[in-house]
C-alpha cells in the first residue's frame, strides 16, 4: 500500500507534517518503537510508530531520524499523547532527510493503525502471491517441473511470512520454506503426520488445526489425484483408506481458524500446485516399478539365476546411477489389511513403501528415489539396492533394520490405520547375487508372517529373528495357541485378578533372570522369601515345576504367544 492511502483514511487520524513529495512510497509493514536505535528490528519499508519516549532533548532527533533513513523505512508517525505538539527539531530532521512525518492524534491508538496497515498489506501480498502461484501452476502443468514444492513454500515465506513444510504420511519432511529459524524436528514431523492422519480418518475437511509442543499448526491435505478436475472428482469418490497412507500434507505454522476465505483459497491452490509435483514424481517411478515387477516375476517363476542377474544389471544403473560395483540387495515385504477386506491392500502397501523407503540410507538432506516397489495380490515387495560391501563381509548386518524402520513409522501410521487397518513389514538380510534373491524374498515373507503374529497396528520383523523360536510361533494354529496359553496362564490371571498378587509379572521376571532367585528378587524389589512364596503359588496353581527345563520352556512360549 502507499503512504497516500494512509493519509486519505480518516479513521486513522494522521496529519502530514512533512514529506508531501514522498507519499507514493510503498508501505510493507508497521513497527511500534521507543528505542533510541531500533535498526536491528527494521528490514525496510516500515511505517514506524513512536510515542517519542526516546527523545530526551532536541539533539536526539537528528541521530534517530538518520538511523530510520539508513534502515530504509517508509515514514515516521509520532504520537501527540505524550508531548502534545510534535517537536520542531524532529520535523526539521525529517525534512533534512526527506523522511515523511505524520502526527497521530491522541485519540487514535497505535493498535488501530497497526491493524489497518497489516490488513491492507497482507491482502495485497496474498493477491500478488496468488498470481505467482497461478503462473507457476500453469508452468508446471504444461511443461517441466518449476522447481518442486520448495519454490512455492519459499513464496509463502517471502510474501506471507508463513513457515510451511510438506510432509509424507510417515512423517518425512519432503520440502520446507527457507525462512529463518529452526526446521521441524523428526519428532514434531511424526506427531504432525499422526495428527493429520487421525483427522483424515474422521472424515472432517481440512485444514486441521493442531498444537504440538506449544506451537499451533494448520494441516492441509495434498490429494494426489491425477491432473485436472476429473482426477479430483475421482479421488473424492474413493474410500479414504485407499489414499490415507500415501497422500502428502502441507503443515503451516499458523492458526488458519481466523483466516479470510481468500487466504484459505490461496492455500488450497498451493496444495494443488504441490499435488502436480507429486503426480510428476509418481510418474517418474514408473520405470522403477516395472523393473521391480519384472525381477519379481522372474524370481517367483523359478527363472535361471543368469536371467535374473541380467535383469538386475539393467536395474542397477537406474537405481544407483554411477555405481561401479554391482550392489547388494535387500527385500522388504509389506502387507496392508483392512477390516472387511473390500479394499485392495497391494496398491496401498506399494505407495506406502515408496514413501517410507525413499533412499533410507542417504546421509544428505535431499533423499533420492532409489528403491523399486512392485505389488502382487495383497502384498508389496521392495527391492532396496545397497552399496556393495567388501568381499570379506557377507552383508548380513548391513542395510535396513526392521526395528529402526518400525520406530520411524509406527506413530503416524498407527493413526492412519485407526482401528480397522493393519500394516506388517518383513525385512530380509542383504544378498549380493541373483541366486540369493529368491531366498531373500522368502526370508522377508517369513519375517512378515512373524510380525503378523504380534499385537499392534504396525509391526515389523527382520531376518535376525528367523534363527530363533519366534520363527515357529506364527505357524501354530490359533486354536492351539489359545488352548496352550489358557491352560498355563488363565489360572494365574484369575488369581491375580482376585488377589492382586502379580503372579504373571513375577513369572516373566523369573524366566528373564534365568531362574536366579537373587537377581529376580532384586529386579522386583522383593525379599527372596516373598519371591519363593509367589513361585510356589505359581507351581501350585499350574501343577508345574519351575526347576524343570521343560516347564520353564512351556511358560516362556505361553507368555510369548499370549
Amino acid at each position: 500500500m502507499r503512504l497516500r492511502a494512509l493519509l486519505d483514511t480518516d479513521a486513522l487520524g494522521l496529519r502530514l507534517l512533512g514529506g508531501e513529495d514522498e507519499l507514493d512510497r510503498t508501505v510493507r509493514g508497521v513497527m511500534t518503537t521507543d528505542l533510541r536505535d531500533p535498526s536491528r528490528y527494521l528490514s525496510g519499508g516500515e511505517l514506524v510508530l513512536t510515542g517519542l519516549a526516546w527523545r530526551r532533548g532536541a539533539a536526539d532527533s537528528e541521530p534517530f531520524v538518520r538511523i530510520l533513513v539508513g534502515a530504509g523505512v517508509a515514514a515516521l508517525a509520532a504520537g501527540e499523547a505524550e508531548l502534545g505538539d510534535i517537536p520542531d527539531d524532529l520535523v526539521l530532521a525529517c525534512a533534512r532527510h526527506r523522511l515523511p512525518l505524520f502526527a497521530v492524534d491522541e485519540s487514535v491508538a497505535f493498535a488501530t493503525i497497526t491493524e489497518h496497515v497489516v490488513r491492507q498489506v497482507s491482502g495485497e501480498r496474498a493477491g500478488d502471491l496468488a498470481a505467482v502461484v497461478d503462473r507457476h501452476r500453469r508452468m508446471m502443468t504444461a511443461g517441466p517441473a518449476g522447481g518442486g514444492p520448495d519454490v512455492v513454500l519459499d513464496l509463502l515465506g517471502s510474501d506471507l511470512d508463513l513457515r510451511a513444510w510438506v510432509l509424507s504420511p510417515a512423517g518425512r519432511a519432503i520440502a520446507g520454506s527457507n525462512l529463518s529459524g529452526p526446521g521441524l524436528s523428526a519428532e514434531v514431523c511424526a506427531e504432525l503426520a499422526a495428527e493429520h492422519l487421525a483427522a483424515v480418518r474422521t472424515g472432517r475437511r481440512g485444514p486441521y488445526r493442531v498444537s504440538v509442543s506449544g506451537t499451533t499448526y494448520s494441516l492441509f491435505p495434498i490429494l494426489s489425484s491425477g491432473r485436472g478436475a476429473a482426477g479430483r472428482e475421482a479421488a473424492a469418490s474413493r474410500d479414504v483408506r485407499e489414499t490415507v497412507l500415501s497422500d502428502w500434507l502441507l503443515a503451516v505454522e499458523a492458526d488458519a481458524g481466523d483466516w479470510p476465505a481468500e487466504r484459505l483459497d490461496l492455500l488450497q491452490g498451493v496444495t494443488q500446485l504441490i499435488a502436480v509435483e507429486r503426480d510428476r514424481r509418481d510418474a517418474a517411478r514408473t520405470v522403477r516399478r516395472r523393473l521391480a515387477q519384472e525381477v519379481l516375476e522372474l524370481v517367483q517363476t523359478g527363472a535361471a539365476p543368469a536371467e535374473i542377474a541380467a535383469r538386475l544389471r539393467v536395474a542397477a544403473p537406474v537405481l544407483l546411477p554411477g555405481l561401479g560395483a554391482a550392489p547388494h540387495w535387500q527385500v522388504v515385504v509389506a502387507r496392508v489389511e483392512w477390516d472387511g477386506g473390500e479394499i485392495a491392500g497391494g496398491p496401498v502397501a506399494q505407495s506406502l513403501l515408496e514413501e517410507i523407503l525413499v533412499d533410507p540410507l542417504a546421509s544428505g538432506p535431499e533423499p533420492s528415489d532409489r528403491i523399486a516397489v512392485a505389488h502382487t495380490g495383497e502384498e508389496a515387495i521392495a527391492l532396496v539396492p545397497l552399496p556393495a560391501v567388501s568381499s570379506e563381509h557377507d552383508g548380513s548386518e548391513s542395510g535396513l533394520l526392521a526395528d529402526a524402520l518400525l520406530e520411524a513409522v509406527r506413530a503416524p501410521l498407527s493413526a492412519g490405520l485407526n482401528d480397522d487397518g493393519r500394516l506388517t513389514l518383513g525385512v530380509s538380510a542383504a544378498v549380493h547375487s541373483a541366486e540369493g534373491l529368491r531366498g531373500a524374498l522368502e526370508e522377508a515373507r517369513h519375517a512378515r508372517r512373524v510380525a503378523a503374529a504380534r499385537p499392534g497396528r504396525v509391526c515389523a520383523a527382520g531376518h535376525q529373528e528367523l534363527a530363533s523360536h519366534v520363527l515357529l510361533l506364527p505357524f501354530v494354529p490359533d486354536d492351539v495357541r489359545r488352548a496352550f496359553t489358557a491352560r498355563l496362564l488363565d489360572p494365574l490371571r484369575d488369581y491375580d485378578r482376585r488377589h492382586r498378587a502379580e503372579l504373571i509379572p513375577t513369572l516373566e521376571a523369573f524366566l528373564d533372570c534365568d531362574g536366579s532367585w537373587t537377581r529376580c528378587a532384586g529386579r522386583l524389589h522383593l525379599h527372596v522369601n516373598t519371591l519363593r512364596y509367589r513361585v510356589g503359588r505359581i507351581e501350585q496353581l499350574t501343577s508345574r515345576d519351575l526347576s524343570r527345563l521343560e516347564d520353564k520352556l512351556d511358560f516362556f512360549l505361553a507368555l510369548r504367544m499370549s
